[in-house]
């Protein structure tokens, strides 16, 4: 029996989502962030050193990291569904978009996070005004044209294709959802970038991704 190791608005739900996509029956073993560090519960170490989510166990494997574990469902349960036949075009966009969602996508979403927290933290009044100053630079000459890079770039690919990988739903577009998503909650994605924002509207419609957030819990992200 496959189990996740489900961290409250996380990457995790992705995986929760995949598994109903492929119908397989799984166990979810809940952890709360810390309320106001918002990180990870030390208990996650216990499986996995690194303490963070997603982590699946299947048997005796132990499996963390989402491009990872999706890869392992979809080769172990998929049989043939939710990836592009091996030597195709669609393949190779499907492996792209896998390694890109972590890789290229988040980074800079997790920058604006973090700088984010560093304005609203109480601070020294003494140092708050140059902290502020230091964030808001940073986040106005590196940060936001980086998202805004990468929104415009995934917008002209959707302009290609219905889904990234091609016209057909798969993985990669399971993979490709918590940048986007996260994109939406605080890098400024909106209706000017109206295939991405349809892209959220037909991920958030289908049958296993509903099914997914009724089994993982509240899930602030799509809010």
């Amino acid at each position: 029996m496959i189990t996740v190791h489900h961290l409250n608005n996380s990457r995790s739900q992705r995986i929760l989502w995949l598994l109903e996509e492929l119908g397989l029956e799984y166990d979810i073993k809940y952890y709360e962030r810390d309320p106001k560090t918002l990180l990870a519960p030390v208990s996650l170490r216990q499986v996995h050193p690194l303490g963070k989510s997603p982590v699946i166990t299947d048997g005796t494997l132990t499996l963390a990291e989402s491009g990872a574990i999706i890869e392992y469902l979809v080769e172990q349960y998929g049989e043939g569904r939710f990836a592009p036949p091996p030597g195709t075009p669609e393949r190779s966009r499907y492996t792209y978009w896998l390694h890109y969602a972590e890789g290229s996508a988040m980074p800079p979403l997790l920058l604006k996070l973090v700088f984010d927290r560093i304005e609203q933290q109480p601070l020294p009044f003494f140092v708050k005004p140059i902290a502020r100053l230091i964030t808001s630079r940073t986040k106005k000459a590196f940060i936001t044209p980086q998202i805004t890079q990468h929104l415009n770039y995934l917008e002209s690919e959707l302009e290609k294709t219905l889904w990234f990988a091609g016209n057909e739903f798969t993985a990669a577009d399971i993979q490709m959802s918590f940048p986007i998503e996260a994109a939406v909650v605080r890098g400024g994605l909106n209706a000017s970038r109206p295939r991405l924002m349809e892209f959220c509207d037909r991920i958030h419609s289908r049958p296993a991704y509903k099914r997914a957030l009724e089994r993982g819990g509240t899930y602030q992200l799509m809010s």
